[in-house]
């Protein structure tokens, strides 16, 4: 099996959704990875934070030995990984 780090660079994009939260901050969710969720303070806070989430959840998926979703696009070997990300308009 491979290691988090290897799975994390098959990735191309991860779709990331923040919700901005009465009390302040934002939530981070993911509709292609339904595991990741955390929050941060501030938008760099929340990106910062789904990184780690995504990690966590890679390694989730591989000690279960379940397959990354299907709407995961997989693109070439080696490639960078970018998270597509969605800013609120205030």
């Amino acid at each position: 099996m491979q290691s988090p780090n290897a799975l994390e660079k098959e990735f191309e994009s991860i779709k990331l959704i923040l919700t901005p939260q009465p009390e302040g901050g934002y939530t981070v969710t993911s509709p292609t990875l339904p595991e990741l969720i955390t929050e941060g303070d501030s938008i760099d806070e929340a990106l910062e934070n789904a990184n780690d989430a995504f990690l966590a959840v890679v390694e989730l998926y591989e000690e279960l030995g379940k397959p990354l979703p299907g709407n995961a696009q997989i693109p070439k070997a080696n490639s960078p990984i970018s998270l597509e990300n969605a800013y609120p308009i205030t």
